[in-house]
Formats: C-alpha cells, structure tokens, sequence
C-alpha cells in the first residue's frame, strides 16, 4: 500500500500488517480492529494512521482513576478524538486496587492484565479481528533492559512480537520521534501522562536515565538493539519450530526424550512449559523430580505432574468446572459429552452380558431414581464395589487402576440420587444388581472412544485389568 506520508508508509508495511495479509487497500478495508488508545501520542499516532489506511476501527479506553482529574481528562480527549473521526469509542473503569487486592503484583503489572483482559473480551463482543496497541522502537528496547534486569532467557530477549496471537503491533520499527513528527504534520494533538515525566518507575528510569546515555555514547545504540531484537525473535520462531516437530505432543513429554539431550534437559523442558506461565527453577526442580511420581507443579495457566515415564500438562480450568453434571434418562441414553448406549431388558438376563467396566447391568429400579447423572470425579466420592463389603474412595480406586493424578478429573462417574453406580471403564457398585434369567433390567455400554483414553493408562504399565462381573447368583438389592 502506498501513502503520501512516510509514517503511514511504515505502518502499511510493517510485521504486523503484513503478517495479518494486509498488502493493499482493499485488505485493509476488510480488517476490523479494536484499538487501545490512552490518549498519548503513540496511541493517537497508531489511531489516525489506520483510518488513514482504511482499517475498521473500535476504539478501547482504560480509565484506571490513578491519577485524579488527569484520568478523566484523557477519557475526554479521547472521546472527543473519536467523535472527530466518526469512530466508536468504548470505556471502561478499572479498580486497581481490588484486582490487586485479589490477584497481588504491582500497579503496573495489574494494570496491564486488566486492560488485555478487557481488549480481548471487547475484540470478541463487537466480532473484531485483532486488538491494535501501539508499542514503538524504543518500548522494545526498554523491554529488553527490563527483562535482562530481571533475569531471562531467548524469548525476553526477542521481546514484543509484532504479532502475538490477536494483539498486532504495527509501531515496532517506528521511533518515538517518528510519531511525533507524523502528529505535528497532520496537526493532531494528544495528551501526556505526568507519571511518564518522573524517575518512580523502573521503566522510566530506563527511558530517562540509561537509553539517553548510550545513545550519547553510541550513536544509533536503539537501533541496532532493536535489530537484533528482531534477529533473536527470528531465532526464538525458529526454535519452536524444530521442538514442535520433534515433539508434537506437548501434553505428554516423555522422560526418554528429555534425557536424550540430558544435560539440556531442563531447557528443553522450559521452552515447552513457559508458555503456560512456568518459570525455568519449576522446570529444574520437575526434571529433578521425576522419579517422584504424582509430584505437581503449578503456573498461571497449567499444572504439570509428574507421572511415571511422563511429563503430564493439563488445563488449569475455573474453579468449580468439575461440579458440571449432564442429566441423563436411561431410558434413552446419552450422545454428549460421551456416548452411552441404552438396552432395556428383553432376553433373559445373563451375566456374560456385561463386564463390569465398559457394559453393567441395573435393576430398572434405578429407573425411579429422581437425579441420575454423569459427572466427574470429586475429593471425596465413595463408591460400594461390586464383590466387596462396604465403600472404598473412588480415589483409591482410581489409584488400584494407576489412573495420573492429572487424570482423575477426567474419569466419568454415573450416579443416581447421591449414589455413585458405576466408574466408567473401570468398575460397577453392587447397588442395582440383576438376577440371572430376570427380563427387567437396564444393559449400559459406553463406546470405545471412553474405554481407550483409560485402558492405555494401565496397559503400558503392564498392570492387569480386573473386570468384576455382574454375578447371576446375586438377587436384585433392595438397598
């Protein structure tokens, strides 16, 4: 795309455009973004050069109130900025207190996931593409001091991506200058934040203090750091790259395979966990906990246990997420979330129907029961095996089957008025037991798909399956 002035230029052609398939007018015209705009110049400069290009955009301001009247003004501006420019315009008021009151971190770092929360939540509500936030040259080359100071590795080093998932960057390879030479010529003015003008913080005083002296030192210092910036993301890209192909399966990382490059283990095991939020001592004090079995480890987004020959990553979903139960009639089955298939007594019953793990046999008085569910597993779930007396934990049953740890959740239970009936591929309580030769029964069976994600889980192990019958000699328990 070719525009009159040098710094729409830049933007029209940077990564983050050119990544996202924008080559010319009629791409931009198509492109819908909601824009982050403070009211500072890099944000207003990131604004006016898009219009200028034809992208469709949403404009998203954060008022946090931290700095009294001076918050509210830059809401004004930005408000009447879009009015101008015929552009929507949304707000939000954040409390940064409570967040951290809940969440911990400093000001900054609370401030910043609560907006990036909000521009994902906004870009999804009004169907946008990408979120548009207007770091430049010399944020990238603050970055990089922040994160030496703080310790890091190749991806702190690479810096901000002009493309990170929905979060697009077109200002990285502009300089500050650049910006404030393209709003003088188009005469648009903006607002400065009184904080970015003090020493109080440390990104400041790397802005202030140590950037201005190597530039007087070494002339063109910013830009040959951001440079080789770029050099390292490049590298950082590549990188992931080969792991990706040679281990393809980051939910299961195999001890064997670690140790093959021992002692670069640790690495290796770092560049697949942090993307989770792991930190490289967690990846060391898991790679020297491996032979210690259930052992967990804990980050933002993912827990990491230790299993017998593997490396196990899960989810870390919301709190509460394994209290969803699925309703089910046995009269008709189920499809979702797994498929249970149906047969209501007919032939006279015998016990080579069913097996205890993948086919179980009710009384149809379970029939009567008035909240029959499929659910997962919970701390605390008894179930009354068939063949024993008494109840056992489902945990401990889990554990006889050498179900991981991170794996439990995932274990299906069915259950009839506070009743747990059956572990799903794994073993049926004595409760709503069938005689033999009785027609009035129920035959339950759940499909391959649900028995092979636990039936490996014991095979590799060598262990051996036991399979609990439904014994014809045991009459129907009146409970």
């Amino acid at each position: 795309m070719k525009s009159s002035d040098p710094f729409v230029e830049a933007v029209a052609s940077s990564q983050a455009l050119t990544s996202i398939g924008i080559h010319q007018q009629s791409d931009a015209l198509e492109c819908s973004m909601v824009v982050a705009v403070s009211g500072g110049a890099d944000s207003v400069a990131l604004l006016r050069a898009l219009l200028t290009l034809g992208v469709t955009c949403e404009v998203a301001h954060c008022n946090y109130h931290l700095r009294g009247e001076e918050s509210n003004r830059d809401e004004l501006f930005v408000r009447q900025l879009c009015a101008q420019h015929s552009v929507p315009v949304h707000v939000i008021d954040m409390d940064v207190a409570a967040y951290q009151e809940q969440h911990g971190g400093s000001v900054e770092m609370a401030c910043r996931e609560l907006r990036y929360a909000w521009f994902e939540q906004l870009r999804q509500s009004l169907g946008c593409q990408y979120v548009a936030v207007g770091h430049h040259r010399e944020d990238q080359v603050e970055t990089l001091f922040l994160n030496l100071l703080r310790g890091t590795g190749l991806k702190g080093l690479a810096g901000m991506r002009a493309l990170n998932r929905h979060i697009v960057r077109p200002l990285l390879a502009v300089s500050r200058q650049d910006i404030i030479d393209y709003l003088q010529r188009i005469d648009q003015d903006w607002v400065n934040d009184s904080t970015n003008a003090t020493n109080d913080y440390q990104r400041n005083r790397i802005r202030h203090l140590v950037v201005p002296l190597l530039e007087q030192q070494m002339a063109g210092a910013s830009v040959r750091i951001a440079e080789t910036m770029c050099h390292l993301r490049e590298d950082d890209t590549l990188l992931d790259a080969l792991i990706e192909r040679w281990i393809p399966n980051k939910r299961q990382i195999s001890y064997d395979t670690l140790e093959d490059i021992n002692p670069h283990a640790t690495s290796l095991l770092y560049h697949l966990m942090r993307s989770y939020g792991f930190n490289h001592q967690q990846c060391e004090s898991a790679w020297n906990s491996r032979h210690q079995p259930g052992k967990i480890f804990q980050a933002p987004h993912a827990t990491l246990t230790v299993g017998r020959h593997h490396f196990i990553v899960s989810d870390n979903t919301s709190e509460g997420a394994h209290e969803i139960e699925v309703p089910i009639d046995l009269r008709q089955g189920l499809i979702s979330p797994i498929h249970l298939a149906v047969v209501m007594g007919g032939a006279p019953f015998s016990p080579t129907m069913c097996d205890g793990r993948k086919r179980i046999a009710l009384s149809s008085q379970v029939l009567h029961c008035k909240h029959i569910v499929l659910r997962h597993w919970r701390k605390g779930d008894r179930i009354k095996p068939y063949g024993m007396l008494g109840s056992k934990l489902v945990s401990d049953v889990l554990a006889d089957y050498k179900i991981e740890r991170c794996d439990k959740h995932q274990v299906w239970l069915l259950e009839a008025d506070g009743d747990i009936l059956w572990v799903l591929g794994l073993r049926a309580s004595r409760l709503y037991t069938v005689a033999r030769e009785s027609l009035d029964y129920v035959l339950l069976t759940i499909d391959d798909e649900v028995q092979s994600h636990i039936e490996p889980q014991m095979k590799c192990k060598g262990y051996r399956m036991r399979c609990p019958p439904c014994d014809g000699e045991n009459m129907i328990n009146s409970r």
